[in-house]
């Protein structure tokens, strides 16, 4: 009985260290890092590179889903230039937060997330649905991203799959025609 009882009150303590931590107020940080986010991706889907940079750590470095590494604002900006505006049209799904980010010290937090980005790649408009961590730092009072990674699943992507039904094209072609080959070259041997 003294198990029992001891079990229903340890359950019970359980129980309302959950529910304080439930009551907690939250740290006004998350609020401000909401912001952070929505205001980024307004200047994202606008397009506009030098508002995106106001958002961004002078030494910040970002990880793309085609391996290249930016560091620096003048980096991003010669990545945009190049390839990343050209390429990116705009989000099917924003960017959002699976949790609430984790704060260290008061001016360090780690925050994770998903989305889906339109693309459009050799001529297809593609949606690629993201992964991506980042890393915030808090300087002179503001929320600014010092490192950014996104990727994408290697294993199940529009490309690969586009790929993998072109292959699926070339094999049944290569197929008919090995048959018909195979079909001509028995009908002349006959003759």
């Amino acid at each position: 009985m003294k198990t029992l009882f001891n079990a229903a009150l340890s359950t019970l303590f359980a129980a309302g260290v959950c529910f304080a931590q439930e009551m907690a107020p939250e740290d006004p940080a998350h609020e401000e890092l909401r912001t952070l986010r929505k205001e980024l991706v307004a200047a994202i889907v606008a397009g506009d590179v030098e508002a995106q940079l106001k958002f961004a750590d002078p030494d910040v470095v970002v990880t793309w889903q085609n391996h290249v590494v930016c560091r620096g604002h003048n980096a991003l900006r010669k990545f945009m230039a190049d390839s990343g505006s050209s390429a990116f049209k705009g989000y099917k799904v924003e960017p959002e937060a699976d949790v609430l980010t984790v704060l260290h010290g008061g001016d360090t937090g780690i925050s994770t997330g998903g989305s889906v980005g339109l693309y459009e790649v050799l001529g297809k408009e593609l949606e690629f649905e993201n992964r991506w961590t980042a890393t915030l730092v808090k300087e002179d009072g503001r929320w600014l991203v010092a490192a950014y990674h996104v990727s994408l699943n290697a294993l199940d992507n529009p490309i690969l799959n586009s790929a993998s039904g072109m292959l699926y094209w070339a094999a049944g072609g290569a197929g008919f025609l090995g048959l018909l080959i195979g079909w001509l070259a028995g009908k002349k041997k006959r003759s």
